[in-house]
C-alpha cells in the first residue's frame, strides 16, 4: 500500500480535537479530505464537510460513498460523559456502521480511534509490567473501554471477511500545546496522573499517526498504542514507577523520561515517530 493508492479520505468526528487535527494534516499532505460530524463544521476546517449521524447506517453509506478510505474518529470520547449504557451503545453502533459500510463499499482502508483504556486504565490495579505494550490487553475497566475492546473484535472480523486492512489507534490522552501549561500541577503530586502511567499525546502527533496508518503496509486488523515519546512528568520514569507502583517490572532499556505506554510497534510497523513534547515549550 502506497500513498498513491489512497487519495480520497473521509474523516469522521472532524469537528473534534483529534478529527480537526487529522483533517488539517491530511489536507496539507495532498489528500482529498471530506469531514463528517454530527455538528456543524468549524470555520477553520479547511475541507468540505457533511453532517451525519453515524448511528444511522444509511447516512454512513451516503458519506462514505466514493471514498478510498475512512479515518473514523467519531465516538463518545471518554468515560463519564454520559450514562454507561449510552456510551457503549452509541460507540458500538457507530463503529459497526462505519466498518460495515466500508466493507460493503470496498474501501481500501479503515483507520479508527481505539483507546489506551483497553489496556487497563485507570491503573487502580498496578500494570503487570512497564512500559505496557499491545500485549497488555484486554483489560477494560469502564463501559467506555469495553466499547473499544468490543469494537476491536468487530474490526477484526470485518477485516477477515473483507480483506480490507483495519488499523486501530489506541490513543493516549490527546492534548494540544495550550494544555502543557498545566503540567507543573502534576509535578506536585506524583499520583495525579498515575491513572494512565503519566501518558499523553500531542494532537499533531495524533494527526501524524492517522496519516501514516493510511499508507503503512498492514494486513488484517492491527492495533497500535499512540503516545508521546515521554511522560507528563519532570522526573525519571523509572523513579515514578518505583514510587507509585513498587514491584512492577520495568524494562531495562527504558530511557530516562521515556513513555510508559510503549510505542515500539507503531514505530516499527506504521513509521510513527512522535515529534512533539511539552519539553519543547516548558522548563522541566
Amino acid at each position: 500500500m502506497t500513498a498513491t493508492d489512497i487519495r480520497s479520505v473521509v474523516v469522521t468526528g472532524s469537528s473534534g480535537k483529534a478529527g480537526l487535527a487529522a483533517v488539517k494534516e491530511l489536507t496539507t499532505q495532498g489528500f482529498d479530505v471530506t469531514g463528517v460530524d454530527l455538528s456543524v463544521a468549524p470555520p477553520d476546517l479547511g475541507a468540505p464537510s457533511l453532517q451525519a449521524d453515524l448511528t444511522d447506517l444509511g447516512q454512513v453509506f451516503e458519506v462514505l460513498l466514493g471514498a478510498d478510505a475512512v479515518v473514523h474518529m467519531a465516538n463518545i470520547p471518554a468515560p463519564g460523559l454520559y450514562a454507561p449504557g449510552r456510551t457503549f451503545t452509541e460507540n458500538i453502533t457507530a463503529n459497526y456502521n462505519v466498518f460495515s459500510a466500508a466493507a460493503d463499499l470496498k474501501l481500501k482502508r479503515v483507520v479508527w480511534a481505539s483507546s489506551e483504556t483497553t489496556l487497563g486504565l485507570p491503573f487502580d490495579t498496578p500494570p503487570r509490567y512497564a512500559p505496557i505494550d499491545e500485549a497488555h490487553y484486554p483489560v477494560p475497566e469502564s463501559t467506555y473501554a469495553l466499547s473499544k475492546v468490543a469494537s476491536e473484535t468487530i474490526a477484526e472480523q470485518f477485516a477477515r471477511w473483507s480483506g480490507i486492512p483495519f488499523v486501530g489507534l489506541r490513543f493516549s490522552n490527546i492534548l494540544n500545546p495550550d494544555a502543557y501549561q498545566g503540567f507543573p500541577e502534576y509535578w506536585q503530586d506524583v499520583t495525579a496522573r498515575k491513572w494512565n502511567l503519566w501518558g499523553y499525546v500531542d494532537e499533531r502527533d495524533v494527526a501524524q499517526s492517522c496519516r501514516v496508518a493510511l499508507t503503512a503496509h498492514t494486513q488484517g486488523s492491527e492495533n497500535f498504542i499512540i503516545a508521546a515519546a515521554d511522560t507528563v512528568m519532570n522526573r525519571p520514569s523509572r523513579e515514578l514507577m518505583a514510587e507509585v507502583f513498587p514491584g512492577v517490572e520495568v524494562a531495562d532499556d527504558l530511557s530516562e523520561f521515556g513513555t510508559l505506554l510503549a510505542i515500539d510497534k507503531a514505530r516499527d510497523i506504521l513509521g510513527y515517530h512522535p515529534k512533539h513534547s511539552w519539553r519543547d515549550t516548558l522548563e522541566g
